[in-house]
């Protein structure tokens, strides 16, 4: 993908609430719905790199740990109409392939939308960074029901907006609260996983799940309902771990 076409994608994506920009346009169901992406943005339906993918028979690598310094906070909150994205401040980044990442923004999928093994988990987060050509990196992280949630869930829950509105949150926290302390995962290389679905996204998707109450994951899935799009072919790309 031109450097240019990157820039682009990723001001879009990394604008608050851009991701889900003119909500009317596509949606998750009906005439707008996942089905039918591919005739309003070609790469949704041409794409030979989508994301999510089932991750499965993964390849085994030596890849380097994740460097990751989240030293920021969380200090918004934004209802698009298409997820709750959590906006951040201060020094963010991840370091991979020798350049620096910077953590624009995090938003949530009830389901998951990558796959583990054939498991689809209730709740997934996808922390998103760009570097300075506007390329991005997307670290996933799983969620499963538990007795004893995330407590980082609980200042999240406590300021939700009300659609295509943003709220500033009443008791901020580090983002890094919501990975796991695990940082095994998985690498391939995919796409946006909403319009215009654009490619050359590296993706990290830790392999440890972590926990959320039922209330939690049910809190989020009342805002958001199910907003994960269906998996994609692997097609000939590799999953390393």
């Amino acid at each position: 993908m031109a450097t240019h076409t990157l820039r682009a994608v990723a001001l879009a994506l990394l604008a608050c609430g851009a991701s889900a920009a003119h909500a009317a346009e596509w949606s998750y169901k009906g005439e707008h719905g996942v089905e039918h992406w591919g005739a309003m943005y070609a790469t949704c339906g041409e794409g030979v790199n989508q994301t999510p993918i089932d991750i499965k028979n993964p390849t085994e690598a030596e890849l380097a740990p994740l460097q990751l310094d989240y030293e920021g906070k969380v200090t918004e909150v934004v209802n698009n109409g298409h997820t709750i994205q959590a906006n951040v401040s201060g020094k963010n980044t991840l370091t991979v392939d020798g350049d620096t990442f910077t953590l624009k923004q995090f938003h949530f999928h009830t389901p998951s939308e990558n796959y583990i093994e054939g498991k689809q988990y209730p709740l997934e987060v996808h922390f998103v960074h760009a570097n300075s050509k506007g390329q991005l990196a997307v670290i996933g992280a799983m969620f499963e029901v538990g007795p004893r949630g995330n407590e980082a869930f609980n200042a999240l829950l406590a300021t939700i907006p009300q659609k295509d509105h943003t709220t500033a949150l009443a008791s901020t926290f580090n983002p890094a609260d919501l990975l796991p302390r695990d940082r095994e995962y998985y690498r391939f290389n995919g796409s946006l996983t909403t319009p215009p679905c654009s490619e050359g996204v590296r993706w990290f998707v830790m392999q440890e799940p972590q926990a959320a109450t039922q209330a939690q994951t049910d809190a989020l899935h009342k805002v958001m309902g199910n907003n994960a799009r269906p998996l994609q072919p692997l097609n000939a790309r590799l999953v390393l771990e």
